[in-house]
């Protein structure tokens, strides 16, 4: 096994830090970029992997994926096929125009980048509603626009991961790093209980809150979650509010499996819920 490996903006990925399933084409996730180079033979070039911020190298065997593992307050550079929550500043007759991250140009969405939209069916957001969106496109130089979408370009549906505008819930910060650790988790397989990339704080909110309908939650690599528990009534928003607690609490104090488990528990039973 390689040892761990941080990379800087530039570097180039050895390839012994490369995941070695040859059945499933090299996926590239976060932080990487191909680039092509001159070859030694006539007419011909190699590809080399660089990175595009600094961090950990990640592989992902079963996947056959490789990544870089950001810092965890890096600041939040829009990279194509992202995840982000979006927040509605103003419209225009083509697009809306997005918040993703604070003191940034704003992004842009059209206004049929949704299912099914049309331009009588597309929806109406105003000022300050979110949407959950995939970073389509990041333009190149100084000054380029950013481009959202909530469709998969391939399918023309809004997958995967729920895209589209989120109603009712709240949103709470966490770091950009945090961000990409519960999208992680979140978007995994493993069986409930299970702890993935040094999480357990999701499926031990999930476990304990299931008596109470559950919570939806839709995390942007931004640094933004939102969260709703519509389904727990009367205690929805003592709910929600203890997730976000959960969540920052795990972030800001960078707990280990065991103790997240603790502080859900704690933190349930301070807000009445467990």
């Amino acid at each position: 096994m390689s040892a761990p490996l941080i990379l800087l903006p530039g570097d180039e990925v050895p390839s012994d830090h490369l995941p070695s399933n040859n059945s499933n084409p090299l996926k590239l996730g976060p932080g990487l970029r191909l680039l092509s180079q001159p070859s030694s033979k006539p007419d011909a070039t190699s590809h080399v992997l660089t990175a595009t911020q600094a961090g950990l190298v990640t592989t992902d065997a079963k996947r056959n994926t490789v990544s870089i593992l950001s810092f965890p307050n890096r600041r939040y550079i829009p990279t194509v096929n992202d995840l982000v929550i979006a927040q509605i500043h103003h419209s225009s007759i083509d697009y809306f125009h997005c918040m993703v991250t604070p003191h940034t140009a704003h992004a842009l969405l059209g206004q049929l980048s949704f299912e099914g939209a049309t331009k009588k069916t597309r929806p109406m957001l105003k000022q300050g509603e979110l949407v959950y969106a995939r970073v389509l496109s990041v333009g190149v130089g100084a000054g380029a626009e950013v481009e959202l979408t909530c469709v998969n370009p391939a399918t023309g549906k809004s997958e995967p991961g729920g895209l589209g505008p989120l109603v009712g819930g709240m949103v709470f910060e966490v770091s950009t790093g945090m961000a990409a650790r519960l999208i992680r988790a979140s978007s995994s397989s493993a069986e409930q209980g299970d702890v993935i990339d040094g999480l357990a704080v999701l499926s031990e909110l999930g476990k304990k809150l299931e008596s109470l309908g559950g919570f939806e939650i839709a995390v942007g690599r931004n640094g933004k979650v939102w969260v709703d528990c519509s389904n727990a009534g009367d205690s929805a928003i003592k709910a929600t509010i203890a997730i976000g607690r959960c969540l920052q609490t795990t972030d800001d104090k960078r707990l280990n499996p065991v103790d997240q488990k603790k502080l859900v528990t704690r933190i349930l039973r301070e807000m009445k819920l467990a």
